[in-house]
């Protein structure tokens, strides 16, 4: 039969994960429903070989860098619509499908399923911050941050070949206005955060990194700048208790820390595994 679409699965070291990414997308799906491709990226594991045993195409490259994959795997595709997922994020078969036909039904250029935190392992203060984080960006959230966006042909047109960014996702985000991207509630992506204060941070001066790079390349947040009156504005309501908001401002202020101090050693943004999420 022919794909329904095409999925790309940018891989870096993820030999451990690509059981658990692939095992829901296609346990539900015919022969051929999906044209699965991995593109294994600077890989020191048994990444390609996972990708192969499981059934998925297998585009390899000793370079590392996320969307350099996203391309090359991009090109190896001829179906549309085209779903680009992360190694460690699961998609059930249900919801690849329901990505498709929303594409299909809503004329939307671009769609993103819904996600569901998979907090388990993670330690209390990782889970406070999480919260608060998730209470402050979860209502402005479309295409960036759940792990999965899908694209039309005219969507796809917009985005690639994918420029050399880090937040490949947020790119997407702001490529396209409300009206032309659908959040698909019969989709569901799992998503499991950093499992410690420390791997958060690393993951949150990683994304601040990249959204400036996406602001100065003349794309920048449609949404705006969160202020200050927003967390208290979540106390005030009882959304967050204090001791959230707390553990939430002290891990902002060391995200802000890091980053200007990245920012002032002109350090390159690498693609990185967050091991604690696997």
């Amino acid at each position: 039969m022919k794909p329904i679409a095409s999925v790309v699965i940018p891989a870096f070291n993820e030999e451990a994960a690509l059981d658990r990414c692939l095992g829901p997308l296609l346990a539900g799906a015919a022969p051929g429903e999906f044209d699965v491709v991995v593109v294994p990226n600077g890989c020191t594991d048994g990444t390609a070989r996972v990708a192969r045993r499981l059934g998925a195409r297998v585009v390899e490259t000793a370079r590392p860098g996320k969307a350099n994959a996203l391309r090359l795997g991009d090109a190896a595709c001829s179906v549309f619509p085209r779903i680009y997922l992360d190694a460690d994020v699961l998609l059930d078969t249900g919801s690849a499908r329901a990505l498709v036909a929303a594409l299909e039904e809503s004329g939307a250029a671009a769609a993103a399923p819904v996600p569901v935190w998979d907090l388990s392992g993670a330690g209390r203060t990782a889970r406070r911050v999480h919260h608060v984080h998730e209470r402050l960006l979860g209502p402005r959230r479309a295409l960036a941050g759940v792990g999965v966006y899908a694209l039309s042909r005219a969507g796809h047109a917009r985005v690639f070949p994918m420029p050399d960014v880090v937040a490949d996702d947020e790119l997407v985000h702001r490529s396209f206005g409300p009206h032309e991207r659908v959040v698909v509630a019969e989709a569901r992506s799992v998503v499991r955060p950093a499992r410690t204060v420390r791997a958060h941070l690393r993951r949150r001066v990683r994304v601040r990194l990249g959204n400036r790079q996406l602001t100065e390349l003349g794309l920048p947040a449609p949404e705006g700048r969160l202020g200050s009156r927003a967390l208290a504005t979540l106390v005030a309501s009882r959304s967050v208790s204090p001791l959230d908001a707390a553990c939430y401002l002290a891990v902002l202020l060391a995200d802000r820390a890091l980053t200007r101090r990245r920012s002032a050693r002109a350090a390159a943004i690498a693609w990185s595994t967050d091991s604690t999420s696997r």
